[in-house]
């Protein structure tokens, strides 16, 4: 197998303001992964608070390159790359669910089957998504909640945390007039103090919000889980809930855990954290970063095991370059293709697949551990069925 990669930009459609930070843009780093004539693709981004710069993803794939390189076929890929895995464990999670991307994407091409039947679900996944608003002034949040609506987004999830609670009530009262139909959820990034969070939750609750994000600081889980006991409207854990462990720790002590593939480690660390939660009180809400279609659509192919579903970081951009997942009418849904079901945007200014280098590195200074004229023969003389591919990735079965 070779694997690839090139670095781009995702410039937002304009910039995210939310209590810690303002987001105007971010680098994504577009993983390839190529055997017998077939690719399937993954996609990392950068993040200044989960602690990975490009720069860290770059040596990170460097390193992991030499070992994926080695191994035969991507079904071998899958179950080495798994997070306690002799090639997956110890690599950073963002890293990590982009190369377990392309490794299911080509999976499922292979198999010419999409990724949601190999993981368990037999019926296209689909689910009304969450559409962010940020911190921005009430007349302004109304003007976007009237455009969101009206394309068919039922679920708007309002940044909060600005110095000034009264700016966030304010915020919420005007989309909740503007978009009387929608759906609230509430994010205030873990800005007020626990003291502030028993005293505001119950306003919010008045005006609307059905759902709150982390409103308090992460790194005190019992904080959050007495917010959580006490608050009229469900509490779920973001910035707390980055591993799996994490998940499990709060499972039976809030309402829900907020998942990002790019936190946790990928797909089969969310089907863990799933399968931890069944029973305990807890439900799934999945997240992501701002990022395009690509990599966003793993947790598509999940999505019908969610309660909530906050998947818009590609809606948030000015030009995503990859296509396939929707989210523009308020709804994701995977599309009927083989593998993810992503397709570069053949009309977007940075589709990863023209005019790139995907490794500056010659052939001839890296080390070939397999005959590719080989693997290609003996690949396509392989039947291409599902049950050939389940064997190697093992879903969580669906009915």
């Amino acid at each position: 197998m070779r694997l690839t990669w090139t670095t781009t930009t995702l410039e937002l459609a304009e910039p995210l303001r939310i209590s810690r930070s303002v987001t105007a843009r971010r680098d994504a780093v577009h993983v390839r992964l190529e055997h017998a004539g077939l690719d399937g693709w993954g996609e990392a981004v950068s993040s200044t608070y989960l602690g990975l710069p490009t720069d860290a993803v770059l040596r990170s794939l460097a390193a992991l390159r030499p070992a994926v390189e080695r191994l035969p076929d991507p079904e071998t890929a899958w179950a080495e790359l798994a997070p306690t895995g002799p090639v997956g464990a110890g690599r950073p999670a963002g890293v990590l669910a982009a190369v377990e991307s392309a490794v299911l994407d080509l999976a499922g091409r292979r198999a010419d089957t999409p990724a949601h039947r190999l993981l368990g679900t037999p019926r296209p996944p689909s689910a009304p998504t969450a559409r962010t608003l940020g911190i921005v002034p009430p007349a302004r949040a109304a003007a976007q909640a009237v455009r969101l609506a009206a394309a068919g987004f039922t679920v708007l999830k309002i940044k909060a945390g600005a110095p000034d609670p009264a700016d966030d009530l304010a915020r919420v009262a005007a989309v909740r007039d503007a978009a009387p139909g929608a759906e609230l959820l509430l994010d205030p990034n873990g800005a007020w103090s626990e003291e502030r969070a028993h005293a505001l939750l119950p306003r919010f609750a008045a005006l609307g919000v059905t759902a709150v994000e982390q409103p308090v600081p992460p790194g005190r889980p019992d904080s959050l889980a007495r917010v959580a006991a006490a608050s009229p409207v469900p509490v779920i854990a973001d910035e707390d809930a980055v591993t799996v462990e994490d998940a499990v720790a709060l499972a039976g002590r809030v309402h829900g855990v907020n998942v990002k593939l790019a936190k946790c480690g990928g797909v089969r660390a969310a089907l863990r954290i799933h399968a931890a939660l069944r029973g305990s009180g807890t439900d799934l809400m999945l997240g992501c970063l701002t990022a395009s279609s690509l990599g966003i659509a793993p947790a598509v192919h999940l999505v019908d095991r969610a309660r909530w579903a906050d998947l818009d970081g590609h809606l948030l951009l000015a030009d995503d370059p990859w296509t396939g997942i929707g989210g523009h009418d308020g709804t994701v849904r995977t599309a009927a293709r083989p593998g993810l079901g992503v397709r570069p945007r053949t009309d977007s200014t940075g589709d990863p697949t023209r005019n790139t280098t995907w490794d500056p590195t010659p052939d001839s200074a890296r080390t070939r551990t397999q005959d590719t004229a080989h693997l290609r023969t003996q690949d396509t003389a392989r039947p291409r069925t599902q049950d050939t591919v389940r064997t190697g990735i093992p879903g969580e079965p669906r009915t």
